[in-house]
């Protein structure tokens, strides 16, 4: 018998040339017809591929052909990582920590975890509580898939991080979309969350500090955010890996509310924002033990452990270096200053201010059906698109985020990148008519 599901038609090309009747010949071109119009998973067709790392791999391709693309894309801080964190993981290698580790992490990382989370907010969790995974992302698929059932809802507020729609879906959840207006300075109102709940509600994503907006949510917000939650028994679940990187006021964790809504709470944090260690892919959870005990499960079962060297470095960068994390910030703080700064001085950019994270998310409203040299400039996308190719200037549109009349500039760049980028915008938007 002939395995023809494993023979392309290059090889039955070269049967034919052989001698191999025509016969055989048409049988193992159908085969193969019939192989690559194989129907794949529908759900997963579905999903939507990240546009904030498209538009980055593509910046950096013009780049690698020798153009002075500027390029406020990527949420990645443009630091290396401290000096200390290498040489914990150049340690680890040294001594052998290169083998699997228990699925769910290391001790020794969940109990910094741990504690780094009761200096900060003085929230008490054992090890029991924490589940280190490859990354925040892979933290929050972890979380959809313990937590949803088909037809689940999950409250998003928007604009929101492009993926948690997605990773929803991923779970055969739903997402539902809350808006937060930029008036009101992308804070939502409790009234319209309350509203958009059903009797399908599973969970509320939370992200303070956000992406792609930078607000921080106060006590008083994250409060009523927690009642609706315990009046409806929904789960919340609160990306906060940007909780290092505030410029106004202070941060606090929902979980930090009541202790139902510690109960409640699903944090998500991981080392890649304040710790410039995005390709080390460290993330982690802390939640209630049986969520955390299945969550274990699942990944033990998808992934195994998360890279050893990496946890080891991540212990380091943990238990030290907080004058690292601190000089970051106060950089991150003056370029937040610095390119609010720039938009604030082009007519017809708006931009409520950013209080935490790296992103600028600016209003484009006032161009969107405008014209750039013949280029209807129909929606942001179209928009981003014309500005890279005219002023080789790389930003994200806002419609993926939720934010369709916005883009989302990442201030994790040079200040002389960032003045040369918004020179570039000011002079693009001087020739939209």
């Amino acid at each position: 018998t002939l395995p023809v599901r494993s023979v392309s038609v290059d090889v039955a090309s070269v049967f034919l040339e052989s001698g191999i009747n025509q016969t055989w010949h048409r049988l193992l071109l159908q085969v193969e017809a019939d192989f690559t119009v194989m129907v794949l998973s529908r759900k997963m067709e579905a999903i939507e591929p990240s546009l904030t790392l498209k538009i980055s791999a593509l910046a950096a391709k013009m780049k690698s052909e020798g153009l002075d693309v500027v390029s406020f894309g990527a949420g990645e801080p443009d630091f290396e990582t401290p000096e200390y964190i290498r040489d914990a993981g150049k340690l680890a290698i040294d001594t052998g920590k290169t083998r699997y580790t228990p699925a769910s992490g290391i001790v020794e990382l969940k109990k910094a975890v741990c504690a780094r989370y009761f200096d900060k907010f003085g929230l008490e969790y054992a090890p029991e509580n924490v589940v280190v995974s490859s990354g925040a992302k892979h933290t929050l698929y972890n979380v959809m898939q313990v937590l949803l059932n088909p037809g689940d809802e999950v409250v998003i507020i928007t604009p929101y991080w492009l993926s948690y729609s997605e990773l929803v879906k991923m779970a055969d959840g739903i997402p539902v979309f809350v808006d937060a207006k930029e008036e009101d300075g992308f804070r939502p109102d409790p009234a319209a969350i309350e509203a958009a709940i059903t009797e399908k509600t599973k969970a509320i994503v939370i992200n303070s500090p956000s992406n792609p907006t930078g607000v921080v949510y106060d006590t008083d917000l994250l409060a009523k955010i927690a009642a609706i939650c315990e009046k409806h028994d929904m789960a919340i679940i609160s990306d906060e890996i940007y909780d290092e990187l505030v410029y106004d006021g202070d941060i606090r964790s929902i979980a930090c509310v009541s202790e139902d809504a510690k109960q409640r709470t699903i944090i998500v944090n991981g080392m890649s924002k304040a710790y410039a260690m995005t390709g080390w892919r460290i993330g982690y959870v802390l939640c209630d033990k049986r969520i955390a005990s299945v969550m274990s499960s699942v990944q033990s079962n998808a992934t195994s452990n998360p890279c050893s060297i990496a946890q080891y470095a991540s212990v380091a960068a943990l238990n030290g270096g907080k004058e690292e994390l601190e000089s970051m910030r106060k950089i991150f703080a003056h370029r937040r200053d610095y390119i609010c700064e720039l938009i604030d001085d082009i007519p017809g950019l708006t931009c409520a201010r950013p209080s935490g994270a790296f992103y600028a998310l600016c209003g484009i409203k006032d161009f969107i059906g405008k014209s750039y040299n013949g280029t209807v400039l129909t929606d942001d996308i179209t928009f981003a698109e014309t500005l890279l190719k005219e002023k080789l200037v790389a930003v994200v549109p806002g419609t993926p985020f939720g934010a369709e009349g916005f883009i989302r500039l990442s201030y994790a760049c040079s200040e002389e990148n960032t003045k040369k980028g918004l020179d570039r915008i000011k002079e693009f938007l001087s020739e939209v008519k």
